[in-house]
């Protein structure tokens, strides 16, 4: 599932591309078709991402789009990088699915990662190729020819927006709604503070409160979004191990410090997301290792995906079992 950097990157691309501009809307799989003929023809004005969810703004009325599990937007055409995003190794660039360095102008040596998790492919210089914003490796059989535009519709595609010179075709998401402006508020007072969004210290201070007050398990609260917007499988598995957590101690029985810490650490390692484009979690790599680890996710993180293995301080093996229905990596000595 994507994480809270990874629609906040999304939310980028619209804000770059589409907001200001007329826009075709289609449903050529056949689910929106309503909701598309409502928006079709229409001014994109605003664009907000909110923890994982993002919010597409047509004058009086807002496109809700909640990825899932496999939700993905693929973006098409002339492509405006956004000049708040870095590349995997810190600069701009552009890579297709191979990894081949197709940047413009502003180019640079970019890192491909092989786990998939990355968007950058859908950032680059104006050119007239195909990117894709891949937010699952259920999304398959896209190719980079565009010799005729609108590029074709390539597999279920529950809504396309067509600009000028951008498309965007969105598939398989959990939630893909029209709201007023009424709903779309009462959406988001419902989800819990997110970094980018609210104010810091009173971000801060909400989490902390509802942390404190609750017996349940700190592993499920994180991945409570009415707690905290968001944080998934793999920030959850990451923020614990840095704070030495024991998933299962009650929020309320974690110190005060420490539950601003993990906020605190949480606005740190969604920015390098937003950033980058990847949820990397190690600290103070030497440039040889953090190049190795953008483009492999086993070379990025502490303790995910490593179940069976020796953790990267103590040794000891890495434990895996289910919480909120999720697979929980963590480390039983170094967590404890």
């Amino acid at each position: 599932m994507p994480e809270g950097h990874s629609v906040h990157r999304i939310a980028r691309q619209f804000a770059r591309n589409f907001v200001g501009r007329t826009v075709l809307a289609s449903s050529p799989q056949g689910r929106f078709v309503e909701g598309a003929a409502v928006i079709d023809g229409r001014e994109v004005t605003d664009v907000r991402a909110v923890g994982k969810q993002m919010f597409l703004a047509f004058g009086d009325l807002w496109l809700r789009v909640h990825l899932g599990m496999y939700g993905a937007w693929d973006f098409a055409g002339e492509i405006l990088v956004d000049p708040t995003i870095a590349s995997a190794n810190g600069r701009m660039g552009h890579t297709n699915q191979r990894g081949t360095d197709l940047a413009g102008p502003v180019s640079g040596a970019a890192v491909f990662d092989q786990a998939g998790e990355n968007s950058l492919a859908s950032i680059g210089a104006p050119r007239r190729a195909r990117g894709h914003v891949r937010m699952s490796e259920q999304t398959t059989g896209l190719d980079d020819d565009l010799d005729e535009w609108p590029p074709p519709v390539v597999g279920q595609v529950r809504l396309r927006l067509l600009t000028a010179v951008t498309c965007a075709d969105l598939r398989g998401p959990t939630a893909c709604e029209l709201q007023t402006p009424g709903e779309m508020m009462q959406t988001v007072e419902k989800l819990g503070p997110d970094p980018l969004v609210d104010d810091f210290d009173e971000g801060e201070q909400a989490f902390v409160s509802v942390v404190r007050r609750k017996r349940t398990p700190i592993g499920l609260l994180l991945m409570d979004q009415s707690v905290v917007s968001g944080i998934g499988n793999v920030y959850r598995a990451e923020l614990l191990y840095r704070s030495r957590l024991d998933p299962h101690t009650p929020g309320r029985d974690i110190p005060e410090d420490v539950v601003r810490g993990l906020w605190r650490d949480w606005v740190r390692l969604l920015s390098i997301g937003v950033e980058t484009g990847q949820m990397m979690t190690m600290d103070d790599l030497a440039p040889d290792d953090y190049r190795r680890a953008m483009a492999h996710r086993d070379d990025r993180h502490w303790v995910y995906h490593r179940a069976g293995l020796p953790c990267r301080v103590c040794g000891t093996q890495i434990a895996l079992e289910e919480m909120a229905a999720r697979k929980l990596y963590w480390c039983l000595s170094c967590q404890r």
